[in-house]
């Protein structure tokens, strides 16, 4: 599913004014849902979230939190609800396995996490959360999860991409923001800003306001893969929250893109697809080049061609942007 345009025009146009009172009832109920208790567990939990619906760097966010926590020797376990995930096996919560789980069964960003530090999956975010507890977790950090009440969340880091911010201002479906920007700052404990477009503003103001770090990050190309595409023709595509994104970023890294190709966010590769996308390299004399999110869903199919993949990381901007929340957080 590909978010609408008028979502993210900077004044709410007149579709959007007209399903403002939708997006207010929509808006009030999650606000509600937000103030119930949650379970209170005997780890700390970590919230990665966003405002918004759809991408802003929670996953590279959430993956660099975890790389910190592991550095100070405690034992982080993801948790997620494997969004895309369309043949999920049955029972409880699962432990995610490469190896074994495809992207269809468990999704494509826990995929990526357990890559990283062993992962959960379940819709039940309670049981995901005593499974990993049981597995040996010191601490859970949850790949987004902000508005949903299951968890007590000892810490909550909100991320914007600062090129789309919080688009028209408005809840769904007139707009793309899941409550009110106001209650939904109610429990965030940090904000973090990726990107230097200037959409950021209102939220990092609110956040000032309420005496909150802001942390200002990018998401950088790995070196490895920024030297191999380099000057190389590629054919890109890319199913996620922001494909031009990623588009941008092979041109600024010296790629010659022959052809760009957006596929709708968590887009479930098929055998048509991957014909379409080997014409398109054929016919350019081009590599098909895709990101890490996308070719989780493209490997459990046949006959895949070569595609290369480019990695990103979050580099925030200041020194030790993390370390006081983490400090914290352990501390209590």
């Amino acid at each position: 599913m590909r978010a609408p345009e008028f979502w993210w025009l900077e004044r709410p146009s007149a579709l959007a004014r007209a399903l403002s009172p939708l997006g207010q009832a929509f808006g009030a109920i999650t606000r509600r849902r937000m103030q119930r208790p949650g379970t209170r567990l005997s780890v700390p939990v970590i919230c990665i979230g966003n405002f918004v619906a759809g991408g802003a760097g929670k996953t590279p966010t959430a993956i660099a939190v975890a790389r910190q926590l592991d550095e100070r020797g405690e034992a982080p376990f993801f948790l997620s609800r494997g969004y895309g995930a369309t043949a999920r096996p049955q029972g409880g919560p699962i432990r995610v396995d490469p190896a074994k789980h495809s992207a269809r069964e468990v999704g494509d960003e826990p995929l990526l996490l357990a890559r990283h530090a062993p992962t959960i999956v379940a819709a039940d975010r309670v049981a995901a959360a005593r499974t990993a507890i049981k597995a040996g977790a010191s601490v859970l950090v949850m790949d987004d999860g902000l508005q949903n009440p299951a968890l007590h969340k000892d810490l909550s880091i909100a991320v914007v991409d600062s090129d789309m911010g919080i688009g028209n201002g408005l809840c769904i479906p007139a707009g793309p923001l899941r409550a009110p920007l106001a209650d939904q700052f109610i429990g965030v404990d940090a904000l973090v800003t990726i990107g230097d477009g200037a959409r950021a503003k209102e939220p990092s103001l609110m956040a000032r306001e309420r005496a909150l770090p802001v942390i200002e990050a990018v998401l950088e190309p790995d070196a490895a893969g920024r030297a191999r595409l380099a000057r190389q023709k590629v054919v890109a595509f890319a199913g996620i929250g922001r494909p031009e994104k990623f588009f941008r970023t092979l041109r600024e890294l010296g790629a010659n893109v022959a052809q760009a190709l957006p596929f709708p966010d968590h887009h479930p590769y098929g055998s048509a697809d991957i014909s379409m996308l080997k014409s398109a390299a054929r016919q350019a004399g081009a590599m098909l080049v895709t990101t890490e999110k996308d070719f989780v869903r493209l490997q459990h199919l046949k006959d895949l061609p070569p595609i290369d993949t480019l990695a990103v990381t979050l580099e925030t901007r200041q020194r030790e942007a993390f370390e006081p929340l983490l400090d914290d957080l352990l501390k209590a």
